[in-house]
């Protein structure tokens, strides 16, 4: 089973790169499962046709009580992947991490990987604070390989950082490594080497590219992934890229 956490600041395009690999994963004839755990609850909105999810969180502060099967807190999307939103708390009240690590918690419980067998799963985790509840993927052992979504922008780049050495935190004890960088363009001044400045001083290769393109928001303006938009468009062939090089990497 490929494993993978895809962290980055908040906006800097991790779901569009999430939900474009697990779309990417689906058309390669992967079993696919994607956990979004950002309080938005947006990570998986372009594979359900723009139709948002109930939150595991939100179900829970709802019903006053846990789900007791897997179908009352996820959905199959394009290519049959199953999409789980962790979502938050009630803004003010409450910890978006813990909310993180009690939805895990629960996923263990309703025996979500034994039950789905997925081939592929994917993490879209917020990576402006790494907490305890944010670092829970790669801190828990949930994944094996990290994703560090980033564009030239100042913060963006502080954040990859960041996540970089919360990784590193934990590498003695042989949980998740950072695969590498995707970057996902801004077209800011000399974007690109900035980041292949990071990505040096780092020691943490750029394994994907991702143009600013006007075609990838006209095909979420319609509630979809480029993928499912045109599967055959330069766009899609870098998240196929992608996708091949995770997948060879298992090998």
């Amino acid at each position: 089973m490929l494993k993978v956490a895809i962290y980055g600041k908040g906006g800097i395009g991790k779901s569009t790169i999430t939900s474009n690999l697990a779309a990417a994963f689906a058309a390669m004839g992967k079993k696919v499962i994607q956990i979004g755990c950002d309080p938005k609850a947006d990570s998986t909105i372009n594979l359900l046709g723009g139709e948002p999810l109930r939150p595991v969180m939100n179900y829970m502060r709802e019903e006053d009580e846990e789900p007791e099967e897997l179908s009352d807190i996820a959905k199959e999307g394009y290519g049959g992947v199953l999409c789980i939103e962790t979502g938050g708390p009630t803004p003010g009240l409450g910890c978006a991490g813990r909310g993180i690590i009690a939805t895990f918690q629960l996923l263990e419980d309703l025996q979500l990987f034994e039950t789905y067998k997925p081939d592929v799963v994917l993490y879209d985790v917020l990576g402006d604070v790494v907490c305890g509840g944010f670092a829970a993927p790669i801190r828990e052992g949930y994944a094996e390989k990290v994703l560090i979504v980033t564009s030239g922008e100042k913060m963006a780049l502080y954040a990859a950082n960041n996540i970089s050495s919360a990784v590193r935190n934990f590498e003695d004890r042989s949980y998740a490594r950072v695969f590498g960088i995707v970057l996902n363009h801004r077209n800011v001044e000399n974007e690109t080497e900035k980041v292949q400045a990071f990505s040096k001083k780092s020691g943490i290769p750029i394994v994907g590219e991702i143009p600013r393109s006007d075609e990838i928001i006209r095909y979420e303006d319609q509630g979809m992934t480029v993928i499912e938009g045109d599967k055959d468009s330069a766009i899609s062939k870098r998240f196929f890229d992608l996708a091949e090089l995770l997948l060879k990497s298992e090998e």
